[in-house]
């Protein structure tokens, strides 16, 4: 698939950004891509977002005009191919600004350099599936051999811009924090009847019983998010509740929103699980913040994180957030205030947890309150969008001279961090 803003829509004035991705699918990486285009404003940058395997119908959700969109095919491991086409590609687009994103996409950078890209940014949004920890020592060596063409590096938790200092060597001058941003409108919590507490919204729909306890998660079904850990952490608590406050047990349900390899594993997981009834894997949904807001508490029981969307959607649909203490999670959750953070991979802390935030209804209103307000003060898409669009405007002001008064780009490259 190629395909760019025509030569004679995008103005000289405005510079273009072309977005590198592994794969432009759902995802929240490829979320906040969406979000940031949507929301920088329109009269001060072009887009094209290169795919370096496949640009997905996830494009659709951009809804602004002249976005290019390219998908590379790119074949699983590695390959000079790749180094060629994006080279190719560089020079056919001339973006001024290249911005790749975590560690697969970072082999933009070489063809973006040799292509004589005035600048180029790199994002780490978290860790890769294959080293959920961060410990690689071929991933610590690709990021540093590569450390010299970037200008400047995004780190998306502290923990990530620890690690950019620590283990790769950058300097904290060439290191942006920048947080995921919310919608906090699309996101939002939505009444309900408080006499029943009976759901309107799709999860009313599914189980249409009033008074549940919906426990729910959405994110993608792969082995770094883990969803099988909270199927088995519910299906204790609810034996848990079953034994010891049977009412509150008929009451509990869990819904897990997404797609993904994982699914057919998790399926059968539900199926063998004893509680199957209880238990919704809703697959590939367009209605997200609707089946979000008809949650009770929100869980993400990840191996490894960034900074995660889904927490900030649901902390801004009013829900408290249960989740692993892993990557920038505890950036997030004010502990005890906005929800609650335990080990990864424990299930007995899971069922626990889930058990505990059943039986305690003020809990779940209090912390729901505050989650949404301390993501609509701090973690707001415009905050967001203003941090990237200081970003770019800096890199673009270091190579812009005064000249009778009248700013250019200049044609050679940055000094290198």
């Amino acid at each position: 698939m190629n395909a760019s803003p025509p030569a004679n829509e995008r103005s000289a004035s405005r510079p273009l950004i072309a977005h590198v991705v592994y794969r432009f699918d759902v995802g929240g990486l490829e979320n906040g891509v969406v979000n940031l285009i949507n929301h920088l404003p329109s009269d001060r940058y072009d887009h094209v977002v290169i795919a370096l395997t496949e640009v997905t119908d996830f494009r659709t959700r951009i809804t602004r005009e002249r976005v290019g969109f390219h998908s590379l095919g790119k074949p699983p491991g590695h390959g000079l191919a790749i180094y060629r086409d994006l080279h190719r590609l560089f020079r056919t687009l001339r973006p001024t600004i290249v911005h790749s994103r975590n560690l697969a996409a970072s082999e933009a950078q070489l063809p973006a350099a040799l292509a004589g890209v005035p600048i180029r940014v790199h994002g780490e949004h978290g860790w890769e599936v294959a080293d959920v920890a961060g410990g690689r020592r071929s991933h610590h060596l690709q990021r540093r051999l590569l450390r010299p063409l970037i200008h400047r590096h995004v780190a998306l938790s502290d923990e990530i811009r620890r690690y950019l200092e620590g283990r790769i060597g950058v300097p904290s001058r060439a290191i942006a924090q920048i947080c995921n941003g919310v919608d906090v409108a699309r996101f939002a919590p939505v009444p309900r009847e408080a006499a029943t507490k009976r759901r309107f919204g799709p999860v009313g729909e599914r189980f249409p019983e009033a008074d549940l306890f919906v426990v729910g998660t959405v994110g993608r079904l792969s082995p770094v998010k883990h969803q099988g850990l909270l199927v088995e952490g519910f299906v204790r608590a609810l034996a848990l509740l079953d034994a010891l406050a049977p009412e509150r047990a008929r009451q509990l349900r869990l819904v897990v929103v997404g797609v993904g390899p994982d699914r057919a594993a998790l399926e059968a997981q539900v199926a063998s699980s004893g509680a199957a009834d209880r238990i919704w894997i809703t697959g590939s949904r367009d209605d997200v913040p609707a089946l979000m807001a008809d949650l009770d508490l929100f869980v993400l029981p990840s191996l490894a994180e960034g900074i995660s969307n889904t927490i900030l959607e649901a902390m801004a649909c009013g829900l408290p957030v249960l989740a692993t203490r892993v990557g920038g999670n505890a950036e997030l959750i004010d502990e005890g205030r906005t929800g609650m953070l335990i080990p990864s991979d424990d299930v007995l802390a899971m069922a626990t947890a889930i058990h505990g935030y059943a039986m305690s209804g003020p809990r779940i209103e209090s912390q729901g309150r505050a989650a949404r307000e301390r993501v609509v003060s701090l973690f707001s898409i415009d905050a967001m969008v203003a941090s990237y669009a200081e970003l770019y405007d800096s890199l673009l002001d270091a190579r812009r001279p005064a000249r009778r008064g009248i700013a250019t780009l200049r044609p050679h490259r940055l000094t290198e961090p």
